[in-house]
């Protein structure tokens, strides 16, 4: 459990469109087994250090004709931002995902110091 000081925690979120494979012929739409799309995204202000990042699918489209199968997880999270990452496999066809994401965690104060 992270404890977060109560004058000091920041929430940052968003929404945002991951791919749209559909309209190009993108590998998520046409290609088989093992795919994966990333994004990275940064934050509005930089925590103190990596906060909590919750990652949901708000909008996807998928192919109604295959099994749906699919991983949406935040990756590689540090002070500064986060990987929004999506992976699925076999046959399924994927036309476009939107992903949702909110962070939150301790935010730098002016009372901090670096001792050295």
């Amino acid at each position: 459990m992270k404890r977060l000081r109560s004058h000091s925690i920041g929430v940052d979120s968003g929404d945002v469109i991951l791919f749209s494979d559909y309209e190009d012929g993108g590998e998520m739409w046409t290609g088989r087994g093992q795919r994966e799309r990333r994004k990275h995204i940064r934050f509005d202000t930089p925590y103190r250090d990596a906060p909590t990042v919750q990652v949901s699918i708000s909008l996807w489209d998928l192919d109604a004709a295959t099994v749906i199968r699919a991983d949406i997880s935040a990756e590689a999270v540090t002070e500064k931002g986060f990987d929004m990452v999506f992976r699925t496999w076999g046959d399924t066809r994927v036309a476009r995902v939107r992903v949702a994401w909110s962070a939150i965690g301790s935010l730098p104060d002016d009372d901090d110091w670096d001792v050295i």
